[in-house]
């Protein structure tokens, strides 16, 4: 545990290389040598180190794919499915959070509908501490710009979103590309689904009041790239 930490606060600790893996989680599909070049403005063997150096402590994976035009195959390179943790001291928080669910879960319906409320909650009270940090006047807002904020909210949570208004349909489409309990899916994903349903119903409706809020996803799906949700505005 304790060496494994040292190589990835080793590798972080370069600002160039730190800020590729930022730039990677926010992709959605595989990057190159020559994007992160491009993208860094760095030489493509400088880019290539970095990656490979990020591949090392298994924080991104790469494969070849033949490019269709002859040559040889170009190498991809993506996020890995690894969780990388660095607390000091140690503490096990996801396993709490199996033990809480795994309680709740035992209560049946009683449980259930606590863990829903608890996400309705959660989602009210960010949104609320997110307005009155940055003194946001969310009563004269346009909708664009509490989409805006809605996106920012959902960025802090580390949840990479993506959020588009049709002032024609009057209609908000919001996607997440990164569910923060993603490791605990396989175990209790009807659960967990529902209460961040809940959790985005919380957020939004402190912004837009009365709305309906359709999911788009099975939520009995826990390999689905992304969270999908309609907002309609009453």
């Amino acid at each position: 545990m304790e060496q494994n930490t040292l190589k990835i606060t080793n590798v972080l600790s370069d600002p160039t290389r730190f800020s590729i893996y930022q730039y990677i989680v926010k992709q959605r599909e595989h990057v190159t040598v020559q994007q992160i070049a491009d993208q860094f403005n760095i030489h493509p063997n400088v880019a290539r180190l970095h990656l490979t150096k990020l591949e090392d402590v298994q924080m991104i994976i790469s494969e070849t794919q033949k490019t269709g035009k002859g040559g040889r195959p170009s190498r991809y390179y993506k996020l890995s499915d690894e969780v990388i943790q660095l607390q000091f001291p140690y503490r096990d928080y996801q396993r709490l959070a199996k033990m809480a669910l795994a309680s709740l879960v035992e209560l049946g319906d009683i449980g259930f509908e606590a863990l829903k409320k608890m996400g309705y909650k959660y989602g009210r009270e960010s949104a609320d501490l997110y307005v009155k940090q940055f003194h946001f006047d969310v009563e004269n807002a346009t909708m664009e710009q509490k989409v805006r904020i809605i996106e920012q909210i959902a960025i802090n949570q580390g949840l990479n979103p993506e959020i588009s208004y049709s002032t024609e349909k009057d209609e908000i489409e919001f996607s997440i590309y990164n569910c923060t309990f993603k490791e605990l899916m396989s175990e209790q994903s009807i659960s967990l689904c529902s209460m961040h349903h809940e959790l985005f119903k919380g957020i939004f409706s402190y912004f837009l009041g009365e709305h309906t809020l359709k999911d788009n996803m099975k939520l009995t799906d826990p390999t689905a790239k992304a969270c999908s949700y309609s907002v309609i505005k009453l």
